[in-house]
């Protein structure tokens, strides 16, 4: 087993072990405590704590944890590490177990019990079963609880100095609206100091790039309550920088032979029946009854409607591919507590295109759409790892199609990967319902993971509809669908861009360019002569009208973060020059405003990374 694997194994058990650690300490400082669950995430853990009759809460109101209460839990965690106490498995019959946590009062875990012998909780049950139908806990000094693990054999291996409670917040019992609201304390660990520090300066400085923060800061967009929650307003600013980007994917596109088409935002009923969204998607639609009592939708995709502008008429193989695009609004009704920012929104931009093609066509047509996102993603400096999301074969009643179109589209796209010299990471139960993707992952400047553009191959849709082509010999002949986003949702791109650049846009894409400063009221007339020979250049300005000091007007312009600063005064204007103070640097460069606007020019074009 390679050094990195054993890291990562015993990082997993840190922190399994951390959070039973946690809620020892927790009990400790509150016993009649009810527990929820209590499992490892990507950077650390977290439990969910009832504490509606815990003996610290007071004429049954329960005590509300905060970061305050975070230095006493830390304290009573390190004790526990200290001490260097065996950490043991055990098993109980889950009757037994079901009976002594009702008991202790623990109605969460008999809960949990309950499911796992009834097989609601599947993967539990299997786990169960290996045992001779006993539930796995593991101790803790004198704490026991419920848990598959892996775990430490003994607290002394974890590292005292490794971990740090982060934050507390509300959680459903499962998620469920309906049922009691617990409190979550997450909390994240690492293999030692060292690393945990270099997780929490990253932290820190996401809070920095927090796109909410600077998008308002920047005036890109705002939310309104009268408007509704989850549904974004564009300044000019914000709405600039949407077209620009949609610009710079449609160019990418046309280039290949896209063409734009148009549809509705509404659709009856019957489209998304047919397709299979309405089965798989009616809890997320926005729905509406017109007058006659039809059913219709706001469209939460795009593919049906393209389809029906397909069979629009009888195509010739000749014709084929035909390459659909279309930059336009989903919308989906997303739960009020799952909405974030622009990361997670009611209104949708996707800039969605739709290729229908002979199945012989696949490869060059994935291979041009891969190439527009190799090129679109390097204009921004991510770096890009791909996966395959494949259907699940133990879900078959999750899918549309048959096991040999599936396996058929599957093996077409490790084909083309393979082409391209890439090993994808292959991820089991991750395909849409009618097809395998290829999902492209960006690391962003702060080491982030996000899930951007993705193609996907559909041989299930062509089929639902009724799509084919006439072949050479005259008969019918299915074809294949091709699902392809480059930003996916214009929302979620623009906040992931914003904190991976911390709002320094590149120059191409910065809503305002330059800001040209004069030093005094005098010098205005020049300002305005240079602000016409970029205007004419077609470059972006702004000019700051004199008021405070030059320094108090730099450093508000350097707030907005524009690229370029000119400061123009009687020497600039004698010698028909500028003064150019560019982002992130203290040194001024005095050049010739035709050699500026030459510079700016060739960096738009260049379309160079901030």
């Amino acid at each position: 087993m390679s050094q990195e694997k054993n890291k990562e194994e015993k990082l997993e058990k840190i922190r399994h072990t951390l959070s039973h650690i946690m809620a020892s300490a927790v009990k400790d400082l509150f016993p009649g405590v009810k527990f929820g669950m209590g499992p490892i995430t990507e950077d650390g853990f977290y439990y969910d704590f009832d504490l509606s009759s815990s003996e610290s809460s007071e004429e049954n109101i329960p005590y509300t944890l905060s970061d305050k209460d975070f230095k006493e839990i830390e304290k009573r965690m390190r004790k526990i590490i200290k001490e260097g106490i065996s950490v043991e498995q055990e098993y109980k019959d889950i009757d037994e177990a079901i009976k002594e946590e009702k008991t202790l009062g623990q109605k969460y875990k008999a809960e949990l019990l309950e499911e796992i012998k009834s097989g609601e909780r599947p993967n539990v049950k299997t786990d169960a079963e290996q045992n001779n139908g006993k539930a796995s806990y593991y101790l803790i000094g004198n704490f026991r609880d419920l848990c598959k693990g892996p775990h430490l054999s003994n607290t002394k291996e974890i590292p005292e100095d490794g971990f740090k409670l982060t934050r507390v917040a509300g959680a459903y019992w499962k998620g469920d609206q309906k049922r009691e609201q617990l409190q979550r304390i997450y909390a994240v660990a690492f293999n030692t100091k060292e690393e945990l520090e270099n997780y929490l300066n990253i932290i820190e400085e996401a809070k920095k790039r927090d796109h909410r923060k600077l998008g308002k800061e920047l005036d890109l967009f705002t939310f309104s309550d009268l408007v509704g929650s989850g549904l974004p307003l564009w300044s000019p600013k914000g709405t600039l920088l949407r077209n620009l980007l949609d610009e710079y994917v449609w160019n990418l596109r046309k280039a290949k032979g896209y063409e734009k088409v148009d549809i509705p935002h509404i659709t009856k009923k019957d489209l998304y029946e047919t397709s299979g969204h309405w089965d798989k998607f009616k809890d997320e639609l926005f729905k509406m009854e017109t007058r006659e009592g039809h059913i219709f939708a706001l469209k939460p995709m795009n593919c049906p409607h393209h389809t029906q502008i397909y069979a629009r008429k009888q195509h010739s193989y000749r014709e084929l591919p035909a390459r659909y695009t279309e930059t336009t609004k989903v919308y989906r009704d997303e739960q009020s507590g799952e909405l974030s920012g622009l990361s997670r929104v009611r209104s949708i931009t996707q800039d969605d295109a739709h290729v229908f093609c002979r199945y012989s066509q696949v490869k060059e047509e994935i291979s041009k759409i891969w190439d527009i996102v190799d090129e679109f993603y390097k204009s921004f400096g991510f770096d890009l790892e791909v996966n395959l999301s494949l259907r699940d074969p133990k879900s078959p009643e999750k899918y549309l199609g048959t096991e040999e179109m599936w396996q058929k589209s599957e093996n077409e796209l490790r084909e083309i990967a393979k082409e391209r010299n890439i090993a994808p990471i292959e991820n089991v139960g991750e395909a849409a319902f009618y097809g395998p993707k290829i999902d492209f992952i960006g690391k962003d400047s702060l080491g982030r993971e996000w899930q951007i553009a993705t193609i996907q191959l559909d041989m299930n849709m062509p089929e639902s509809f009724d799509l084919f082509c006439i072949n050479e010999s005259g008969e019918k002949e299915r074809i294949v669908m091709i699902h392809a986003a480059i930003m996916g949702s214009l929302e979620r791109f623009i906040s992931i861009l914003i904190e991976h650049t911390g709002g320094h846009f590149p120059t191409w894409l910065s809503p305002v360019q330059v800001m040209l400063l004069p030093i005094n009221d005098g010098h205005m007339d020049y300002v305005n002569s240079v602000a016409k020979e970029l205007r004419d250049g077609e470059i972006r300005i702004e000019i700051d009208n004199p008021g405070d000091t030059v320094g108090k007007r730099i450093r508000e312009a350097e707030l907005q973060k524009i690229p370029y600063i000119l400061v123009m005064g009687d020497k600039e204007k004698e010698i028909d020059s500028v003064a150019v103070r560019k982002r992130g640097r203290k040194e001024v460069e005095t050049i010739k405003t035709k050699d500026f606007v030459n510079l700016i020019k060739e960096e738009v074009q260049n379309k160079k990374i901030a």
